[in-house]
């Protein structure tokens, strides 16, 4: 871990203690108290990733107000032949895995599937979990720590659509594991390797950074 990912770290912890002591904060100097932690816990975010105060003031409320890890989803797509489904992310102009954040009043299952539909056109149903990963134990790039919920889909025998979503990706393909392009999103590569494991027929679930024991499963 790098300094500047360190402090991000740190900002995160003090964003956490800060909304929640805001939120059972029982008098005003209470407020005032846990006002300054969050905007120590910004100010330490603009620091550790270069970004300007412009762009982490907006934020207060939206995210700085959240007690907890932010969710999102990835759908790892597999079809019959064995290839995966990619976009190429227009932020970032790297491959990846549709997904996205995940909305209030859906499971991570139909927000993977929702994610897919508006990126790729593609009508899909859930074959599997693959897992759930921490942001912090792979190569990605966000401001704040993430649940990321991963699950294994096949397309539906049914005509793609046109994406909904189609101003966040540059182009969309299908790729065998031997095949995946090279400029692939730097957090989504392990993931991708564990959702090929899982179509290959183990079916241990990923967390905390090893796959658990199917026996142990309760699913």
């Amino acid at each position: 871990m790098t300094p500047a990912e360190q402090i991000a770290l740190w900002a995160d912890r003090l964003r956490g203690i800060s909304a929640m002591g805001l939120r059972f904060a029982s008098n005003v100097h209470d407020e005032l108290a846990f006002e300054r932690v969050q905007t120590l816990a910004m100010e330490m975010i603009a620091a550790a990733t270069g970004e300007p105060w412009e762009t982490i003031e907006p934020l207060r409320a939206p995210v700085f107000s959240c007690p907890t890890p932010f969710c999102a989803g990835d759908a790892a797509i597999i079809d019959e032949q064995g290839r995966m489904l990619l976009i190429k992310r227009s932020d970032n102009g790297r491959w990846a895995m549709p997904g996205g954040a995940l909305e209030v009043g859906e499971s991570p299952a139909e927000g993977v599937l929702r994610e897919a539909l508006e990126e790729t056109g593609y009508h899909c149903e859930v074959v599997a979990p693959v897992g759930v990963f921490d942001s912090r134990f792979l190569v990605t790039q966000t401001r704040h720590q993430l649940y990321l919920f991963e699950f294994l889909c096949r397309p539906l025998p049914v005509e793609p659509e046109q994406p909904s979503h189609a101003m966040e990706t540059l182009d969309q393909g299908w790729f065998g594991q031997d095949e995946l392009p090279t400029e692939l999103d730097p957090g989504h590569r392990t993931r991708i390797a564990e959702a090929f494991r899982v179509w290959r027929g183990d079916g241990r679930v990923f967390f905390d950074g090893l796959p658990s024991e199917p026996d142990r499963l309760t699913l």
